[in-house]
């Protein structure tokens, strides 16, 4: 890795033009910073480009590791042998750090030509329709099985602890997270980016190469609405319980039924919305 090369920041600073009232001020703010990410295989015969990302800079090889777990590519920290910046002498030296490659130990488990053509065909709005539940079991999706019961008063606390933890947010207020919390409600680990699917990968990938992975004895959080995909990275995580501070859409609701997640919905002040799942629990 080349120290001399610029890496992309999290935060930027932008001039802007503030109005209050009657009163017009020029000075200098923080926004999100978005890049974007290419992220490449390599199997010991050739390298592949499987998927490019517009991402908040940094935890970028916790996003990588993430992703790949999160579609099937990988199953375990031992399938990765090195996860590496593209800082080679080719290519455009703004862009090394916009590449990350990794290294597998063995032969993908999935057929990466097939899903190479489903991630730049669908970047931009994921996969759709309940077809798509149906390949998730045939790519070997568990039902989740657990013991886990929350008392609702351990959910009521977990927006304002990942609030005060997003650093970023705060100073930008311009960011997704994810959280995983344990069954107490004690926040594990926080990742942050301005796209909701990203957050979530860092935050799995962060499990990952840390062995936590099935992720059963803890509650995840994303601060935005539900979608299929960040149910189905949360059921490959393992973990039983995914909520959110806003809605779930119906193919959510639907695969999160089908593999036994408890997925939470409008957690906000002293209420939410259960879904799907029989993790909580009332005295």
């Amino acid at each position: 890795m080349n120290p001399s090369l610029d890496r992309a920041r999290p935060t930027e600073v932008a001039r802007v033009v503030t109005f209050a009232d009657t009163a017009r001020h020029i000075r200098d703010d923080l926004v999100a910073g978005e890049e974007p990410l290419e992220i490449r295989i390599d199997d010991g015969r050739s390298v592949l480009s499987i998927a490019t990302t517009m991402r908040t800079p940094g935890h970028d090889f916790e996003l990588a590791a993430g992703f790949l777990f999160s579609e099937g590519v990988i199953r375990e920290p031992d399938d990765i042998r090195e996860i590496r910046y593209c800082t080679d002498s080719q290519g455009d030296d703004e862009q090394h750090y916009n590449v990350v490659t990794v290294r597998l130990s063995r032969v993908p488990r999935r057929d990466v030509a097939l899903l190479e053509r489903h991630f730049f065909m669908t970047s931009a709005c994921g996969v759709c329709g309940r077809a798509s539940i149906d390949s998730l079991q045939e790519r070997g999706l568990a039902t989740i099985e657990t013991s886990l019961r929350v008392a609702p008063q351990v959910l009521y606390n977990l927006p304002e602890a990942l609030r005060k933890r997003q650093r970023v947010f705060e100073t930008t207020g311009g960011l997704h997270a994810a959280a995983f919390f344990d069954a107490r409600g004690t926040l594990c680990a926080l990742r942050e980016d301005v796209g909701r699917h990203n957050a979530l990968d860092k935050l799995i990938g962060a499990l990952f190469l840390e062995r936590r992975i099935p992720a059963r004895d803890g509650i995840v959080l994303v601060s935005g609405r539900t979608s299929y995909e960040l149910v189905q990275k949360t059921i490959a995580a393992g973990a039983p319980i995914l909520c959110s501070v806003s809605a779930p859409s119906n193919l959510a609701v639907t695969l999160a039924q089908r593999f036994g997640l408890t997925l939470v919905g409008f957690l906000r002040g002293k209420g939410f919305n259960v879904y799907t799942g029989d993790c909580i629990w009332t005295r």
